[in-house]
């Protein structure tokens, strides 16, 4: 990645200057990929995140330089504002020092309108056409967008683009991290997990994204889920996947004096590595609960909001459940431990002539790119 204040001059290159913005742990993950990619290919690469506790330690974790800028706004409308409104004001001088050539991001509002205002070419990608607010603030002003096949072009052009600015692959995102992934066993040691028993591995709600404001009331489904099975399998080894700090303050009330062989990740961890030793992943989120379909590892998904796109082509292909009750969801686990073996065995083989047929998304996007020079 480029070094801001080192940068190559314009025009000692051919290569171009290409403007990246990482705000959520998905895009940690997707975005140095591009990045490294990019860079092969002789382009410059300037990466920007915000304050954020669950990005930058996994930034941190993997070693990905990036530039913070702003913070996250929390979980009101307002706060989101103005968190929104300083982050652009900081982005600008920024980004007119690096002079980008293109801008790429997940529906940044921030690095869309910057782009826009200076003229630059921001290309979208995106999966999640559920995330209205995102996708209105920076659709409408990107130059390209980019989606995986499985979300028909009308769910997009109603957000304020033409059809043929739409560019689709037949693969889903996480498949960029998934399809080299060498699985690191240590993540058991330090977790104190035994990998000859049943591991479950949970996933908190993104309880702060602006489309859930409002629709998640009453308890977290994880939790009442958790406590039911700490009650009737006690011996079970479950890890909790915090998203906040607030969760984890809220799981530590729910379950003091009672944690049993529950383990509540309070520092980010390698999340792929420990979905490949799970036996059973339950997800109040998106990307885990795609990972995890990906993997072969037998998943259920209480999404408090209803099935999005992506999901529900994954139940299509039978690699998700759908279940929001949770004892209905404990009683679905303790039949799925009945025989998990042969369990994961059909799940893996589904997953595997899925991803069999799917394209880079790299490839695509780096094509794109390319073709604005």
């Amino acid at each position: 990645m480029v070094n801001l204040k080192k940068g190559t001059p314009r025009g000692a290159t051919d290569g171009m200057r290409v403007v990246i913005d990482i705000l959520t742990p998905k895009q940690c993950m997707f975005f140095p990929k591009l990045s490294e990619k990019l860079e092969k290919r002789g382009h410059e690469v300037l990466m920007l995140t915000r304050t954020y506790r669950e990005v930058n330690s996994l930034l941190k974790l993997k070693g990905v330089d990036a530039k913070v800028i702003g913070r996250h706004g929390g979980g009101r409308l307002r706060d989101k504002l103005e968190a929104s409104v300083e982050r652009m004001g900081e982005m600008i001088p920024i980004i007119e020092e690096f002079k980008p050539d293109v801008a790429i991001s997940f529906s940044s509002p921030e690095l869309a309108r910057v782009s826009f205002g200076l003229g630059i070419p921001h290309i979208c990608i995106n999966d999640s056409p559920h995330a209205e607010a995102t996708a209105r603030l920076t659709i409408p002003l990107s130059e390209r967008l980019l989606t995986p096949k499985m979300i028909p072009k009308e769910v997009w052009v109603r957000y304020g683009i033409q059809p043929d600015r739409i560019i689709q692959y037949y693969a889903l995102d996480p498949w960029v991290w998934l399809k080299d992934l060498k699985p690191d066993e240590s993540i058991l040691a330090s977790l104190n997990l035994d990998r000859s028993k049943p591991l479950l591995t949970f996933r908190m709600e993104e309880s702060f994204a602006a489309y859930l404001l409002g629709r998640i009331r009453g308890e977290s489904p994880i939790i009442s889920i958790i406590d039911r099975l700490l009650k009737e399998r006690p011996e079970l080894q479950m890890v909790v996947i915090p998203r906040y700090r607030e969760h984890i303050s809220t799981l530590r009330e729910a379950f003091r004096g009672k944690l049993g062989n529950l383990k509540i990740c309070e520092s980010i961890i390698d999340g792929p590595s420990l979905l490949y030793y799970t036996t059973i992943f339950i997800g109040a989120g998106g990307t885990m609960s795609i990972e995890a379909a990906l993997l072969g590892v037998p998943a259920i998904s209480c999404y408090p909001a209803g099935p999005f796109l992506i999901e529900s082509f994954l139940m299509n292909e039978g690699l998700i459940i759908r279940e929001t009750s949770p004892e209905r969801v404990v009683r679905l686990i303790l039949k799925m431990l009945e025989d998990p073996a042969s369990l994961r065995n059909r799940q893996t083989e589904r997953a595997r002539r899925l991803t069999e047929r799917f394209e880079d998304p790299l490839e695509v996007i780096v094509g794109v790119v390319e073709g604005l020079k």
